[in-house]
């Protein structure tokens, strides 16, 4: 970029020369002559000076690859270079960090999902004076060039991963990224801070399917916990059973008679005898050691007193309940 101060200092020495000029010739016309072709000179230089980049202003961050006669000269900046026109030109140099956005692209996983991927590159050129040559020799384009890279590089590599290992290594993606750019980018000139993917977009269908099978495997693992639960349940109670006595299975029975007794129902049946409903409950007593008469003879009077006051406290129930339907 021409240093507009510079332009300005000289713009105002190419005017104060012109009225020089025509003092001079309105005070001595000889003195005047004598002195034109340098005055003409001058004048002529100030505007060449003022009318071409001769002095550019280059900041902190800027540096520029000048030219003689199409060959690399020179490196100048930061602060003024100097330029001599037509004969140099100049092609200038960013040395900040330079963020390239790549727009979605659509990338094939593994297996066969089409995914939407965007990226940012940032990258930057380096400062020594073979880097900033590089830069403007070795690549057209620098910026282009790796934007095309990353593109290509991003669905090679997301292309042997299937869905799960994208959405789990998307550092690692990264990470293979810079690397594979570094390497192509070596003797450019510049320095690749990183590659970023910004955001991974993934079709509604497949979310959706996802969810349906995370969902499946919890009610999965639930029931297997739930038939864990019951397995040890029956576990419990069939340990309970072994210890229980002819006493013991006695009381359950009247409690359930008592139980049944409660009902509206007067009418009892039982699809087997006692001994046999003791037999399946405690386990461990048998046909041979427990037979039918055992228990019922040892219980008998207690369970018929039990089995009759059962029956007239339901009949009796039913018998209130006739007077107030007569009523």
């Amino acid at each position: 970029m021409a240093s507009e101060s510079f332009k300005y200092v000289v713009f105002i020495a190419l005017v104060l020369v012109i009225l020089s000029s025509l003092i001079a010739f309105a005070a001595n016309i000889n003195f005047f002559l004598k002195y034109l072709p340098f005055l003409i000179l001058l004048a002529a230089f100030l505007y060449w000076t003022w009318r071409w980049d001769v002095v550019i202003t280059l900041k902190e961050f800027e540096r520029a690859v000048i030219y003689r006669f199409g060959k690399i000269n020179r490196v100048g900046g930061p602060g003024w270079a100097f330029i001599l026109p037509p004969i140099e030109t100049f092609d200038l140099v960013d040395l900040r960090v330079q963020t390239i956005d790549i727009p979605k692209q659509d990338v094939i996983t593994k297996d066969s999902i089409e995914l939407k991927v965007d990226a940012v590159i940032y990258l930057r050129v380096k400062k020594d004076t073979k880097s900033v040559t590089s830069v403007v020799v070795e690549v057209e384009d620098y910026k282009h060039a790796v934007k095309n890279y990353v593109i290509s590089s991003l669905r090679d590599v997301i292309g042997t991963m299937n869905l799960a290992s994208v959405i789990a290594n998307i550092d690692e993606i990264n990470n293979e990224l810079t690397r594979l750019l570094e390497k192509i980018s070596e003797g450019w000139g510049i320095s690749v801070d990183g590659v970023q993917l910004k955001d991974v977009d993934i079709p509604r269908i497949v979310i959706d399917a996802m969810h349906a099978e995370k969902a499946a495997v919890q009610e999965k693992l639930a029931r297997i916990e739930k038939a864990y639960a019951h397995k040890a349940e029956i576990d419990a109670v069939k340990e309970a059973s072994e210890g229980l006595t002819d006493r013991a299975l006695s009381y359950y029975y009247m409690k359930a008679l008592e139980e049944l007794s409660r009902g509206k129902s007067t009418k009892f049946i039982f699809p087997m005898e006692f001994s046999r409903l003791a037999e399946s409950v405690s386990g461990k007593l048998s046909q041979s050691s427990i037979s039918e008469g055992s228990i019922s003879g040892k219980y008998e009077e207690i369970l018929k007193a039990y089995i009759n006051n059962a029956v007239s406290e339901a009949k009796k129930k039913e018998g209130k309940n006739k007077i107030k339907l007569d009523d």
